[in-house]
């Protein structure tokens, strides 16, 4: 059993990672010390690997920072298994799915709080080109598609006090 909200579990280290990087399954999986470079996270995205990878370069935020530094200094990546191995993917989306159940979070997925991020940059007044070098979506779209379902009545507020 995982305790989710128990810092310095699997659990939680996954979680944060997704909340604060908005890295896909695919990235985050291979996400270890050697992608930290002082107060940032530094990788290419899998998805775009054959037109040479969208560089993500993002400063990592306090509570991600506070999850890394309580993490063992000799592993590889930040979420290898019990053995030490690196998780695929979707073996990484199944424990996800497991651990956002067991957080009372029926409808939480890895994806789902790939989402969230933009949904919360959005929300925290970041232009769709901030959201998207955070994401690393390529289009306006996708990250259109990413945001639709943040807080609309919140962001006209915002909105609103740059009227002059």
């Amino acid at each position: 059993f995982y305790d989710v909200h128990k810092p310095g579990t699997l659990a939680h280290t996954g979680m944060t990672l997704m909340l604060y990087t908005g890295a896909a399954r695919a990235d985050v999986v291979k996400l270890g010390r050697g992608n930290v470079e002082g107060n940032r996270i530094r990788y290419r995205r899998q998805k775009t690997e054959d037109s040479g990878g969208v560089l993500i370069d993002i400063p990592i935020h306090p509570n991600l920072r506070t999850v890394l530094d309580a993490l063992p200094k000799d592993t590889f990546t930040f979420l290898e298994t019990r053995g030490g191995k690196s998780r695929s993917p979707n073996g990484f989306g199944n424990q996800m799915r497991e651990w956002c159940d067991q957080a009372g979070l029926p409808n939480c997925t890895s994806h789902g709080l790939r989402k969230a991020i933009a949904r919360r940059l959005a929300e925290a007044g970041a232009p769709p080109q901030e959201i998207m070098a955070v994401t690393g979506h390529t289009t306006l779209a996708e990250v259109t598609r990413y945001t639709q379902d943040a807080n609309r009545p919140n962001m006209a507020d915002g909105a609103m006090t740059r009227l002059k």
